[in-house]
Formats: structure tokens, C-alpha cells, sequence
């Protein structure tokens, strides 16, 4: 008997010290229930959002594998023949579908985002970035992606067209240039739509190089595609001006910057902060004066990208001769920009002060002229027609 007074006295103790504790309420257990289901569903979110990172970095292996086999099978001579006729009408066919108009999503900004680590990405020119926010992108190895011959040749960081040598004439009708890539490197320099009397072309007469995108001082300013900074400084008219060189040939322009931050040489992935918005040299007020070029010649920057929603167009872009312009080989006259600023605000204050009168009974042009303080003689004029044309009543006229 004796042996089971032990245990008997431990289970009386534990009861003894439940019925002393309080229980708790049931409002107290509702609330810890919730609590607990609330920290469960956040660990399943967490865990579902990893586990779509980590499918979606496999199946980017997996592919770079199969690439590497490929590239290793046509290396060692194992693989069948190809038709050179049905080669030829499949690269045609995926040319054509590549330069199709098509909406291309600006990649996510970078800026503020916490590196947590690189991955090897089975390609040694590129390699994986990893966020803190579980997102990830592709990033490009510059230490084994070298730079060709387009970093090299007219490349200069003071001159801001070393293309004197170039004309449109010896250009080639057409030329095929792949904006991204399988690296998806895009970003709209700012989003937002063109001002309508911005757009590239010309206007009364005069040569508008680039678009305008009106802006507020200090907004950031974003490198379109990857490249190389050829040129950050002062220049007359374009104000604070940074011009990046990109892989495909292409350059961009970005004219009136309050503050440069990148320098001649830098390399830039597309999306990052090149620079502030602002209104700096021959500027008319706020707005971002932004170029595309090749070889020094401008074209419209809305065949690429669709500034209003900062989609890119297309992928692969066919960039024709026509697209020039023969005083293209030069940058924008900003006295330009500036006369056809002032020419709009005297149209404006024209239209401003324009007046009408709504002929009712027993109005006369006489009459008309008195009450406004004209002359008949001038609103017929305003309007095409003459002192003994019949007024018709509900008609308005142009009194000034």
C-alpha cells in the first residue's frame, strides 16, 4: 500500500494547484485562439511566397541546364541535322514575332531593397539577386560579360556628339535592335503622359529632338535599359544632362536634371537613380527632356515605349532610316523650345480675350460695333464677312 501513496500525493498536489490558478475567459481563449490563427496564416503566407521563389529559381535552372546541354551536344557533334531551309524560316518567324507590338512591364525598383544574397544562375555571364522582400531578378556578371566594341568606338565622356563622321546617308536602310532580353532589363525613365506640345517632331517650323515629360522638382529619374554612362555634366540648354550608352547601339538622353548621381563610366542596370527631376538650363518650368539615338541621329522615343502607362512596346525594334530626320545630328536648340513656349502663351492670351456675341432681334453690325467698343469694319473681318451680310438671330460673332 505503501508504494502507491507516493504517486497519489503528486496527482493531489497537481489537482490542488489547477483549482488555484484562475481559468481563463472566453473571451481570453477566443482572442488567443485568433492570435494563434492569425500567426499561422502569416507563416503559411511566408512559406507559400518561398516556396513560388524557389519553383520559380529551379525552373530558371532548369532551363539554363537544358540550354547548357544543347550548347555541350552541338559542341561534341551529338545531335541530329538541321534543315538549313527550316533553320532559316524559324529564326524569320521568331524575328517577326519579337518585333510584334506587345505590352512589356517596367522592371520593379530596386531602390531601398535589401540585398540578402547572389545566386549562381548556371550562366557565368549572369547570376541571380535575391531581396528582402522575396522578390529576386536577373543581374548581369560585368567581370565576364566584357564590354564590345560599342563601349569603344565614338565612345567619349566630354564631347557630347563625337559622331561627326556619321551621316544619315551612310546609314543602313534598317536596323534590327533587341531592346531586352532574357534578362527583361527595362524601366520607363518616368512615368507619366508626354506633353502635347512636347512631342517629338516638328512644331512652326522648328525641330523638337526628344518628348517632354512634365514632372515635379526632385522626382527620380530612371536608366531605361542597361548601359554605361558616357556622359554626366552642365550643358547649355539641356541643363544637368546624363546620356547612357546601352548594349544595343542605342543611347538616351536626360535633359534638366536639379541633380546628376551617376558619372561617366558607371555602369547602370535598368531602374536605377540616375538622377532628380528638375528645370535646369533652357527650360520653360518642371520636366524631363528625354532622347533616343543611335549613332548621334534622334528618332521618336514613342515608337519604344508608351510613356502614359511606362510600358515598353516591343521587344525587338526595327529601327528604319526614315525614322531620321536630317538636322538630327545635332542636339535640340532650346531657343527653339523657348519660342514655341512664348508663342503659346501669346496664342493663349489671344484666345483669352477673345469675345462673341449671340445676335439677337433687331441687333445691327452698327450697333454690335458701339456696344463693344469696335469698329464694323474689324468684326467683319474677325468673321469672313461683310457690312451688308444679313444677321442671322442665334448666330454668335467674334466682336474681338
Amino acid at each position: 500500500m505503501k508504494k502507491y501513496l507516493l504517486p497519489l500525493a503528486v496527482v493531489a498536489l497537481t489537482a490542488t494547484a489547477e483549482a488555484r490558478s484562475p481559468r481563463p475567459t472566453r473571451a481570453q481563449l477566443q482572442e488567443q485562439t485568433v492570435e494563434a490563427m492569425a500567426e499561422a496564416d502569416s507563416l503559411r503566407r511566408l512559406s507559400d511566397v518561398q516556396s513560388v521563389a524557389i519553383d520559380s529559381l529551379q525552373t530558371l535552372l532548369d532551363n539554363m541546364q537544358t540550354q547548357l546541354e544543347a550548347r555541350t551536344s552541338r559542341s561534341t557533334g551529338v545531335s541530329t541535322a538541321v534543315d538549313p531551309k527550316q533553320a532559316a524560316e524559324d529564326s524569320v518567324a521568331n524575328l517577326q514575332l519579337r518585333l510584334r507590338r506587345k505590352e512589356i512591364e517596367s522592371t520593379f525598383d530596386t531602390a531601398g531593397l535589401t540585398v540578402i544574397d547572389t545566386l549562381n544562375s548556371g550562366n557565368d555571364a549572369l547570376y541571380v539577386i535575391l531581396y528582402g522582400n522575396n522578390t529576386w531578378k536577373y543581374a548581369r556578371n560585368r567581370a565576364v560579360a566584357k564590354d564590345s566594341t560599342i563601349f569603344e568606338k565614338y565612345w567619349d565622356t566630354t564631347t557630347l556628339f563625337p559622331y561627326k563622321d556619321v551621316s544619315i546617308a551612310g546609314m543602313p536602310q534598317s536596323v534590327v535592335i533587341d531592346l531586352i532580353d532574357s534578362t527583361k532589363s527595362y524601366h520607363y525613365p518616368y512615368r507619366g503622359a508626354v506633353n502635347p506640345r512636347g512631342k517629338y517632331g516638328p512644331r512652326r517650323g522648328r525641330r523638337h529632338q526628344g518628348v517632354d515629360l512634365p514632372l515635379k522638382m526632385g522626382e527620380p529619374v530612371y536608366a531605361t535599359f542597361c548601359g554605361r554612362v558616357r556622359i554626366s555634366q552642365y550643358v547649355r540648354g539641356y541643363g544637368n544632362l546624363v546620356i547612357i550608352r546601352h548594349d544595343n547601339g542605342l543611347e538616351t538622353y536626360y535633359g534638366h536634371l536639379s541633380e546628376r548621381l551617376v558619372k561617366p563610366g558607371d555602369w547602370v542596370e535598368a531602374g536605377h537613380i540616375i538622377g532628380k527631376g528638375g528645370s535646369t538650363g533652357r527650360s520653360t518650368g518642371p520636366h524631363l527632356h528625354f532622347e533616343t539615338r543611335y549613332y548621334g541621329q534622334a528618332f521618336d522615343p514613342e515608337r519604344l515605349i508608351d510613356f502614359k502607362n511606362g510600358m515598353l512596346c516591343r521587344e525587338t525594334f526595327l529601327l528604319k532610316k526614315s525614322f531620321f530626320s536630317i538636322n538630327s545630328n545635332a542636339g535640340q536648340d532650346f531657343e527653339d523650345e523657348i519660342a514655341n513656349e512664348e508663342q503659346d502663351k501669346k496664342e493663349a492670351a489671344e484666345k483669352a480675350a477673345m469675345r462673341y456675341h449671340k445676335i439677337r432681334s433687331g441687333d445691327t453690325l452698327g450697333a454690335i460695333a458701339r456696344r463693344y467698343g469696335t469698329t464694323v469694319s474689324n468684326i467683319c473681318r474677325l468673321n469672313g464677312i461683310k457690312s451688308t451680310t444679313i444677321l442671322r438671330i442665334g448666330r454668335s460673332l467674334r466682336v474681338r
